[in-house]
Formats: C-alpha cells, sequence, structure tokens
C-alpha cells in the first residue's frame, strides 16, 4: 500500500500557510527513523527566500515528527542553470557557490540543533576551482557528520560539465531516539549507476539519501527501487514539483516495498523506515554483499570504452571520464 503523508504548501500574498492533508494519518513513527522528503518549489536562484522556505518546511517536518529533513539537489540557487556556454555566463553562474561554512550552510547547522532533528542541506559548494553539487549533513545536535559532492555529475549538460566531481561515498553514523543508523547519499545522476548505491552498502550504509532534480518517470523510479533491493538498504529520493520538475519524492525499504510515494505538488511527504527490518533482511538476504565475487570485477575500473558509447559532453567536447 502506497502510503501519503503530506503537508501541502500554500503560497499568498508572499506569505506561507500550511494546510494538512490526511490528518487523522499524521502520527509519530515510534521505532521508526523518519526522513521527511521536503518536495518545494525553488524561488529561482534567490538564496535566501529559499532559505527561509527550507526553515520553514524544517520546521513542519520536526513537528510531525521527523528524524531527519531532506532538501533536493542544489536547493540553495534551485537548481538553477547557467543561460549558455559562454565563459562569462558559466563564471556568473559558478560564483553563487557558497561555501560549507557559509551562513547559508551553518543556518542549518543551527536549525537542526533547535529542532533535535538531523537535516540534510543541498547546495552548490564552493571548491578549489570549479563548484560542487553538494549535501551536507548536520544531526540532531547541529554537528556536521558527513558532506557529499555528487561524483557522476551531470556531464551532457554544461551545468554540471562545469562542477567538480566528488571523489568518494562517505557514509556516517547518526544518533537517534530510538538508537544509530548508518546513512549515506548519492545525488540524481549518481543512482542510475549501480555502483553507486553499491559502493554505500559496502561502506555500511542502511538508509541512502538522494537529492533529486529531474523527471521521475516509472524507469527511474524502477531503477530506484531495485537500488534498495540490490543492497538491502533503504532509499529516500526528493524531488521538486511541478512545474519545475514533477514530484514523485519517493522511500523504498530493503524489500523495494514502497514507504512513501509523493504526487506532483509541492508538500512534505514523511518516510518511517524499520531499521530493525533492514537489519533483518541484511541478515538473511542472498543479495547485498552477501554471494558477490568482487575479485572478478576488475573490468569495472577499466576506462576504455567502446565506440558505441562514445559521446560529446555539455561543452561540445569529446567526453573523457578520465579528466574528470
Amino acid at each position: 500500500m502506497i502510503r501519503r503523508f503530506a503537508l501541502v504548501i500554500l503560497t499568498l500574498s508572499g506569505t506561507l500557510f500550511a494546510a494538512p492533508s490526511h490528518a487523522a494519518e499524521m502520527e509519530l513513527f515510534p521505532g521508526k527513523f523518519t526522513v521527511a522528503l521536503l518536495q518545494m518549489d525553488a524561488y529561482g536562484n534567490d538564496q535566501q527566500r529559499n532559505l527561509e522556505k527550507a526553515d520553514f518546511f524544517c520546521r513542519k517536518a520536526a513537528e510531525m515528527g521527523a528524524d531527519l529533513a531532506l532538501m533536493p539537489e542544489i536547493w540553495s540557487i534551485g537548481y538553477t542553470r547557467p543561460g549558455g556556454t559562454e565563459p562569462e555566463v558559466i563564471a556568473a553562474w559558478q560564483k553563487q557557490a557558497i561555501g560549507r561554512d557559509s551562513a547559508w550552510v551553518r543556518h542549518f547547522a543551527k536549525l537542526a540543533n533547535e529542532l533535535d532533528m538531523a537535516i540534510g542541506a543541498t547546495y552548490l559548494e564552493k571548491w578549489d576551482g570549479p563548484p560542487r553539487n553538494s549535501l551536507s549533513v548536520f544531526d540532531r545536535y547541529g554537528e556536521h557528520v558527513l558532506t557529499y559532492a555528487k561524483v557522476h555529475t551531470s556531464d551532457f549538460k554544461p551545468m554540471e560539465r562545469n562542477c567538480t566531481p566528488g571523489d568518494g561515498w562517505p557514509v556516517a553514523e547518526l544518533d537517534t531516539e530510538d538508537g544509530p543508523v548508518k546513512i549515506g547519499a548519492m545525488i540524481c545522476f549518481d543512482r542510475e549507476s549501480p555502483e553507486s548505491a553499491r559502493i554505500l552498502m559496502l561502506n555500511g550504509a542502511e538508509i541512502i539519501l538522494t537529492p533529486n532534480c529531474c523527471n521521475l518517470d516509472d524507469i527511474r523510479l524502477q531503477q530506484f527501487r531495485i537500488r534498495a533491493v540490490e543492497n538491502a538498504v533503504g532509499v529516500a529520493m526528493t524531488n521538486y514539483p511541478v512545474p519545475y520538475q514533477n514530484g514523485q519524492s519517493v522511500a523504498y525499504d530493503a524489500n523495494g516495498e514502497v514507504v512513501v510515494h509523493a504526487g506532483e505538488s509541492e508538500g512534505l511527504y514523511l518516510a518511517p523506515f524499520d531499521l530493525e527490518a533492514i537489519g533483518e533482511k541484511r541478515a538473511k538476504t542472498i543479495w547485498g554483499n552477501a554471494y558477490r565475487r568482487p575479485h572478478k570485477y576488475g573490468r569495472l575500473t577499466d576506462t576504455d570504452k567502446e565506440e558505441v558509447f562514445q559521446r560529446i559532453d555539455g561543452m561540445g567536447n569529446p567526453y573523457d571520464a578520465s579528466e574528470r
């Protein structure tokens, strides 16, 4: 059964009003690790207004009993793309990047401590060189526990071709009222490469957080579902609503069962994960890391590519993954 726990957000004269949807179904989930999927519509690249909206959603998530609130991809600028490929246009877009210690990011560290709830903040991260597409997680004490930068940047588009890819899949342990949980992250196009979730599972992740910005059709949703099943993990993805994308924020448990599946509209959706059930699944599954043969996988790290898979990148140049 698809479970929908939503908070519908209405905008009137620039003021936000909250109208609970399915109020009778709203409940706390004792013994569960509950991720709030913040399916928010951004104010373009207005970073201050985006901060205020995320603050509002996070506060509502905490009121509803969430353990962690997750933003969609590069929320700081609403995944606003550069308007061309000219060097000056790209440079202007890159200047929107902010540091991990910026006031914008630190706001959510302080908010996490205030709300006693972990927060996953997404932003265009200032870096040594081109910026990164990043997620930083702050625990319920406001401490930084993880920053993940998108490894599989969408290099077929100018925007992310002009970002610095991440270089690994870190996993961190969160303290919750019901015990510890190990979290990791992948971002949007990362989930379309099975290696991302696989490495996170190998690194110990029990829940994989996935900020997103794209149209989630059935193939992509099923692909994400398989990531949960083949690795015996819970997965939770937050997307942008219509009109920018098509919503469909979703979470699956380690059996591939739907935990929550949003519609197209802006809203807040709660995804309660049963960590004990995930642990039991991992102890019995034939998948995950149970019967793999990694000593035979050498070809996976080769960079040679058949002609049929040669591509041009978002800047119109031959794509060479080894340069990234």
